[in-house]
């Protein structure tokens, strides 16, 4: 009797233990138990092409912060281009930057093209500084076996290892200061995998697999879009296999998703944010399958505290510098059109008028020129501070002077639109000078495997070119044979950049450590009066693109019972003229006689 007590005392514990546990139950909510299912899931945030736009940084953070209440692993990688574009990064030489991002926290960073843009002693600073090591794949020392920078990291998150392979676009030698990539003789001393890509990436995916990595992301710098066909992403992976996602830059297209099969014909997803934070990238990788998507960068309007302050401090350090006005403008100079298309890199605008203008004018050069790619922002009507230049010139060149034969410059002009009409950051703007481009042929110019000026193979494109003679104020035909004087900066005519290796080795005349943002407050005060006027309202007409071969209008006969008589020389009729000059004739004739008589 006794037991049978206690084992319904022992019962009725249990069902009020039941109990309590279920109504406990019922009063949890039912998206913890969401929250708890996906938080085994792995978010990655990525972006590309900040180019010192470093108030995302600030939102990113605050993001990332705000996605690790519901997930336990939450990642940020870069695909590159983030030391270099505005003020904040070049007056710091990217130091601003990596310590925004170093406060941020990320997992991975590719290297882009412009982070060679401060040479590369410069790069292996900022490479020491950033908390996460960049990693590239395909840069190399000649005749070194192993990439100059780590290859790839492996991140864990939980039990998932993600390997992140870094590439970066090997367009980097001749478009980021190729001198740095040579010797004192001018010979490469460094590469970029330029001829052998695939296989330098994939040497890195296979070894990231050996060391266990479950995927492998890869971080990119190529493009999608307007670059060279063999080394845009999609050429990468056609000819790799190993690839789970592969978040890219470069090209600053926007894509949330794009598909391409490798090698082995399996689907890999491409993703790119487009440029300055325009969209943060949101990477959800579940149990093995992948989502990329974009997330407009205005539509979130939480930021990270500490970033904002570290922020107003540094703009507050060059702020005195920046802000001082050194001019003003009664006309909008334009970078680019409304719907973002970058003009500055296949049109002749009023901005490279006036760019180019500066290094003739300053420099007292034959002719001046600066390329597309080397103009990074636009002036706007009303006061222009320094700041506002340095947009505009973000590189720190300097100005210089070299002599190059009439012929170097045809061959110069070839390259300058051997991609138009497509955007390319080589299309030069002229000052001093003027030509014909016959846009319907194809470019016979001739690459070698750097991508760099070879020759001129067929008929050359651009013609009818005209250098101005400063004492007669006329253009007079380019002299094949004469020596001409030409201004720019020395990421042109002394590092071959943009690959004009046919100005190598010109006499170098003027190199006195000008700043080309120096260059313009110079032009602006000294030569304009302060003033840019209305005289570069619109482009000044330089280059006379055709899009078909010229050929003379059919005159018509005219009708032989026409009235003809009042047809004016112009049209080619000169009966009337004749007519004209018959009476002058006659009347001057009869004054003649008048005064013979009267004698």
């Amino acid at each position: 009797m006794k037991s049978n007590t206690n084992l319904k005392s022992f019962l009725l514990k249990l069902y009020s233990l039941f109990m309590c546990f279920t109504l406990l139950l019922a009063l949890v909510p039912f998206s913890a138990f969401a929250q708890e299912a996906e938080s085994s899931d792995i978010i990655i945030l990525y972006e590309n092409d900040m180019h010192c736009a470093i108030d995302g940084y600030s939102k990113i953070s605050a993001l990332k912060s705000e996605l690790l209440n519901t997930y336990n692993y939450v990642g940020v990688v870069s695909s590159g281009d983030f030391v270099q574009g505005d003020t904040l990064g070049a007056i710091s030489k990217g130091e601003y930057i990596v310590n925004t991002m170093n406060m941020v926290g990320y997992d991975a960073i590719a290297l882009g093209n412009h982070e060679f843009d401060y040479k590369f002693d410069r790069l292996k600073e900022i490479a020491r500084s950033l908390n996460t090591t960049p990693v590239c794949s395909n840069f190399f020392k000649n005749n070194e076996a192993a990439p100059v920078f780590q290859p790839y990291t492996i991140k864990s998150y939980g039990d998932i290892d993600i390997a992140y392979i870094g590439v970066t676009t090997p367009d980097t030698l001749t478009s980021s200061s190729p001198a740095q990539f040579m010797d004192e003789n001018g010979n490469y001393i460094c590469n970029f995998s330029g001829t052998n890509l695939s296989q330098a990436v994939q040497t890195a995916i296979d070894s990231a697999k050996s060391e266990g990595a479950d995927y492998i992301i890869g971080i990119t710098h190529l493009g999608t879009e307007d670059v060279y066909e063999q080394w845009s992403v999609q050429a990468l992976i056609n000819n790799t296999e190993g690839f789970d996602v592969v978040l890219d830059g470069h090209s600053h297209s926007v894509v949330e998703k794009l598909e391409v099969a490798d090698k082995s014909g399996n689907i890999v997803a491409v993703s790119s944010t487009g440029s300055k934070f325009a969209n943060l990238g949101k990477l959800t990788i579940s149990e093995g399958s992948f989502k990329t998507e974009l997330i407009p960068t205005d539509s979130l309007t939480k930021t990270d505290p500490q970033i904002d302050e570290y922020i107003e401090s540094i703009r507050e350090e060059y702020s005195t510098l920046g802000n001082r006005v050194v001019g003003k403008s009664e006309v909008e100079l334009l970078y680019q059109d409304e719907n973002g298309n970058r003009l500055i890199r296949n049109t002749q605008t009023n901005l490279g008028d006036f760019c180019a203008d500066a290094f003739r004018v300053v420099t007292g050069a034959d002719i001046g020129v600066i390329n597309g790619g080397g103009i990074r922002a636009q002036l706007g009507k009303g006061e222009i501070t320094f700041n506002e230049l340095l947009s505009v010139y973000p590189y720190n060149n300097t100005v210089c002077v070299v002599e190059v034969t009439g012929q170097q410059i045809l061959d110069f002009l070839e390259l300058s639109v051997s991609a138009y009409p497509e955007e390319n950051g080589s299309f030069q703007h002229v000052s001093g000078l003027t030509y014909t481009l016959k846009s319907y042929l194809p470019s016979p110019v001739v690459f070698n495997e750097n991508m760099a000026f070879e020759s001129v193979k067929g008929e050359r494109r651009v013609c009818n070119v005209k250098v101005l003679n400063s004492k007669t104020t006329l253009y007079e035909p380019i002299d094949e044979n004469k020596t001409y004087t030409l201004s720019s900066h020395n990421y042109l005519l002394l590092d071959h950049g943009d690959g004009a290796t046919m100005l190598d080795n010109s006499n170098i005349i003027l190199n006195s450590g000008m700043l080309d943002v120096e260059l313009l407050e110079v032009y602006i005060n000294e030569h304009l009066g302060g003033i840019i006027t209305k005289e570069y309202e619109n482009a000044q007409g330089r280059v006379t693109v055709l899009t078909a071969p010229y050929t003379e209008p059919e005159t018509s006969t005219p009708d032989k019972d026409a009235d003809t008589s009042q047809i004016s020389p112009q049209t080619g009729d000169y009966r009337h003229f004749y007519g004209v000059t018959a009476i002058l004739l006659c009347t001057s004739a009869i004054i003649i006689a008048k005064r013979k008589k009267a004698q």
